[in-house]
Parts: C-alpha cells; structure tokens; sequence
C-alpha cells in the first residue's frame, strides 16, 4: 500500500528534494487561459506565486462575515514585530484572497459563493495512495500504519467503499504485528501504540479485526500500563497523553479484558485494571493556561487536548468524567483562543499559524466539551457554540482544497496536500457541519463483561436546511458522520462493537 502515482508532467517527491523551488503545475483550464493571451491573464487560478498580487482580482463575494470585513481586519495591529508576527501577517494576507472569493482556484462554486467540496479529486487523491511509492517515503518507513488510516478513513468519510481493500490491507499489516503482540510501524520493528492505533482503525474501517491476535495485544498493553496510572508508547518509550488514548481505543475497539495481565508490572503497585489512576494522570497534564500537554509539565497542545478529552470519554461518560478531571472552563477558553482570525481554521499551540490538520484535533474537541457541559442529549443551538463553524468550514473549503487535477487537502494555500491533511480535515469538516450528541441513557460499562461501552453512546445528526444556509454549504459539499472520539464512520464503530460483544477472551 503506497501513495500517490505521479500523473505524467507532476513534481515527484525526488525532485522537490533535489530542489526547494517551488513550480506550479497549470489545470487544463489555466492553460486555456494563457493560450488565449494575457489578456485574460487575471484569470489565473492557483496557490500564490512571485507577482501573483499584481494581477486584477477575479471577484469579491457579495456576503463577508463580520471577521473578514475590512473594519474587524483593520480593528487591532500590533506595534512589536517578531519573528512570529510576521509569519502570521503573511499568513493572513496568503489566505485572505481565497476566504474574500478574490481568489478560486478557478474551483466550481457552491450556490454561496464557496469552492464545493471536491469529493471525487479528494477520493482520487487518497486512493492513488496505495500506488508505488517515491524513494523518499522512507522516512516515513516507521509510520506505514498512518498512511493506511489516513486514506481508508479519508476515503470513508467521504463515503467511499472501502472493503475492496480488506485482504489487501490484512496481507500488508501482518508481518508488522509481534508475536508479543502490537503493532510495529515497519518490518522488524518494535510495537508501539500510535502504530498499534493506526492499524487497529484501518483494519476495522474495512472490517478485518479478525486478524488481531487479541490475547497478545492485552499482554502487550498490560507492559506499557504505567504505576501513575499512564500508558507509554512502547515498551521502555515515553509516557505521554497519546499512549493513553491510543491504549484505550485500542482496548475498547478490541473488547480487551480491563484487568491488567498477571505479570503486568503496574500490578506492583497496586494498581489492578488499566483504568487505575488513569484519569488523575490525564489531570495532570492540564497546564496553568487550561490546555493539555502531552505529559505533566509539559507545553500544552490543541492535539493533547483531543487526545485527553477522548481518552476520558471512553473511561466514563463525558459529563461524569471530563469535568471530574479536567478544569473544563479553562480548556474551553484555551481551546477557543486556538481558532485563528481571520482564517477560521486552528492552531495547535499558543501563538502559532493556522493548520488545516487542527480542524480536527481542536475541531473535533467541541463535541466532547459540549457533552461534559451539558450531560448530552442536548444539541446546543449555533449562536451557543464557542468556536465558529462557519470560520472553520470556509477556511477548509476556500484555502485547503487543491486545485487541478490532483485533489487532496492542505495544511494552507501555499502548501502541498498530503494524506495527513486530507483525512483530518474531513474530519473536521464533518465535526463542524453535523451534530454529535451523547446519549446518556445508554450504559458505560457492560454489566456482564465489564468492558467499557460509554464511547459507544454517541448519536450523529444531520445539519437542517437552514443551518446549512447559514454556514455556507450545499447538500453536496456536506461530510458524513465522523465518530467524536474513534474518527471513523458511525456505522464501522457500530460494527466493531458488535463483533467483539459476546467474543470474550
């Protein structure tokens, strides 16, 4: 399983290597534009270029929000110029012409004004993943898990059938599962939990679970439970927020035994499940400005603090165990801060730029912080959300989508899109067009087995009509049901949670 095929003409990853210049590849549409002479020459489409600022711009929309008026842009300017405040102003003035309708792409139009979502380049973009891969993707040869998530779970957000690739996908990860149990990242390498995560969502997106030696992988969990209550990586790696979501999906998915293995060394002390002192740990990483860090005194993160909000959704309702552990009026406030204006997407930490990939990881934060708020079962109307939906889904339909022939999305216009990127900003994407309630009604633990079944509660809802008026988005452009706290498909969590129900170990 590998990515993109080169189309013929197309930068290969070789040789943006080689060399750091960066040439744009012209549509079929664009080059029209130039054969007809330069005349037309403010119809160019496309990512930023030298002198691109001179041309005449194509358009303005007829409807800006309140942030991207010329009186909110202009309200406040800051005196001190740094390093930091300077990219941001090139960010700024790199976005604005995309998110003001000046600049296209030359992308077709949705009935507001905003680039459609282009679900077929998208689609196409994550499946020419499982071609041949340049020379450079070796480096990531320790990774090979994500990009099978990344395109399996893109590919089914967007409502592609994705089981054509189950014995494909079985084959290919086999030889990275241990006899000791887990996942590696490669051939020959040692388990780790973001590996063992990746693989276990990729296998369930084309419901191949089957092939997961479950024994194995509660014995290998049961060595990376930690006395403090947290999960390391791997066995003698860093202990760090990820570990402890990454183990607890992969628990839940699974249907593992919560009891800790007999000869798991946090029994020493004392601790019996791997639920022991899990949820003070997770506390812990709560910094003095509200967010999460990835472990006790460390920076917080916009990515922490999905993992941590999840990791505790899956311990115990999120309206019981959120706010048991977490200052839940701090993380809003540090979470709402992260949403950037005027380009509507999220940073992941204090003071840095926009990225396309935090659409999700802030993004889909707001569904479980609403749960701990309001003890689910409550949707909360559109003028109540603390973040802005219609900031995030213009910044990801106007900025992050690729124009030409190649699809995929991206981090912001003057970068390339990658599976990465394309995943998690569908991802976030449907967390701003959809609603996700949690049904508390529903049990946190199975009485007979004792399993965990709290993240099992959730229930999805469509945007109305009038809501997708209001937020600038037709029918076609919407994104399907994303689980909050799994990221995958409603239906595939629903599936997985019925195959290991009565499967015991």
């Amino acid at each position: 399983m590998a990515t993109a095929k080169e189309d013929v003409g197309d930068d290969t990853l070789d040789e943006l290597f080689k060399d750091k210049a960066r040439i744009e590849e012209l549509s079929s549409d664009e080059e029209e534009v130039f054969k007809r002479g330069n005349s037309d020459a403010a119809e160019v489409y496309g990512p930023p270029f030298p002198g691109k600022n001179q041309l005449k711009p194509r358009r303005k929309l007829e409807y800006l929000p309140p942030w991207l008026q010329e009186a909110s842009i202009n309200l406040f300017h800051d005196d001190l110029e740094t390093t930091t405040s300077e990219a941001q102003q090139k960010t700024t003035a790199e976005c604005l012409p995309f998110l003001t309708g000046e600049e296209t792409q030359g992308l077709e139009l949705n009935s507001h004004g905003l680039p459609h979502l282009r679900r077929r380049k998208h689609a196409d973009f994550l499946r020419g993943t499982f071609n041949k891969l340049p020379a450079p993707y070796q480096v990531v040869d320790a990774s090979r898990p994500w990009l099978f998530y990344w395109t399996l779970g893109g590919l089914s957000f967007l409502g592609e059938e994705v089981t054509q690739y189950r014995e494909r996908l079985i084959e290919t990860v086999r030889p990275l599962q241990n006899p000791t149990g887990g996942f590696g990242g490669g051939h020959g390498q040692y388990s780790h939990c973001a590996c063992t995560y990746a693989t276990v969502l990729a296998l369930a997106a084309v419901g191949g679970l089957e092939m997961v030696d479950r024994k194995a992988m509660w014995h290998w969990l049961g060595q990376v439970k930690q006395a403090d209550g947290g999960f390391r990586m791997a066995v003698g790696a860093e202990e760090d927020i990820r570990g402890a979501y990454c183990a607890m999906t992969v628990i839940t998915l699974l249907g593992l035994p919560l009891e800790l293995p007999a000869e798991a060394p946090a029994r020493k002390a004392g601790l019996e499940t791997f639920t022991d002192r899990l949820g003070e740990w997770v506390g812990r990483c709560q910094t003095y400005e509200g967010g999460i860090a990835g472990a006790p005194t460390n920076e917080a993160h916009g990515a922490y603090a999905f993992c941590a909000l999840a990791c505790l959704s899956i311990v115990d309702a999120p309206h019981k165990s959120i706010p048991k552990y977490l200052d839940v009026q701090a993380l809003a406030s540090c979470l709402t801060s992260l949403q950037t204006m005027p380009e509507g997407g999220f940073a992941g930490r204090t003071n840095k730029l926009v990225d396309a990939c935090y659409s999700h990881w802030v993004g889909g934060c707001w569904a479980l912080l609403q749960a701990a708020v309001t003890g689910g079962g409550t949707k909360v109307a559109r003028t109540e959300d603390l973040w802005s939906r219609e900031g995030l889904i213009r910044y990801l339909l106007c900025c992050c989508q690729q124009p030409g022939k190649k699809g995929g999305m991206r981090d912001k216009p003057s970068t390339r899109p990658d599976g990465y990127h394309t995943c998690y900003s569908l991802a976030g994407l449907s967390a701003a067009q959809n609603h996700y309630n949690y049904d508390i009604t529903g049990e946190a633990v199975d009485k007979e087995s004792g399993r965990l079944t709290a993240a099992f509660n959730w229930k999805a809802e469509r945007p109305t009509a009038e809501e997708m008026k209001v937020l600038r988005f037709d029918e076609e452009d919407l994104v399907g049901f994303v689980h909050p706290v799994f990221v995958l498909p409603m239906g595939v969590i629903e599936a997985t949670r019925r195959q290991f129900a009565e499967n015991m170990l």
